[in-house]
């Protein structure tokens, strides 16, 4: 991904999540970019932002608390959780935070 997510005004939330992915892909490649897909088709999903070297981050913004915990909870994305568990991360830590102020330039 190589662009800026254009978002609205604030308030809304952004969702980061930094990972360390363990050797090799697994299947990873496919799977991340059905979740972006996924992602973008839920109510509340407005952009996603990426970047990967030694750790990986990816924000994600949403209208509300609700529409994140409704995509935390999606089935499919419940599946992908439980794969980054079992071979693709060897860490990772998910922050949500409010947005209540952005800049463009």
């Amino acid at each position: 991904m190589s662009r800026i997510a254009s978002t609205p005004k604030p308030p809304y939330y952004a969702v980061i999540f930094t990972s360390v992915r363990t050797e090799g892909d697994n299947g990873y490649r496919a799977m991340a970019d059905r979740m972006v897909e996924l992602a973008a088709k839920q109510p509340g999903f407005l952009g996603l932002e990426s970047a990967r070297e030694e750790i990986g981050i990816t924000v994600s913004y949403w209208s509300d608390l609700e529409s994140i915990k409704q995509w935390r909870n999606d089935s499919e994305h419940l599946k992908a959780q439980q794969l980054g568990l079992e071979k693709w991360y060897a860490s990772y830590k998910i922050r949500i935070s409010k947005v209540e102020f952005d800049h463009v330039i």
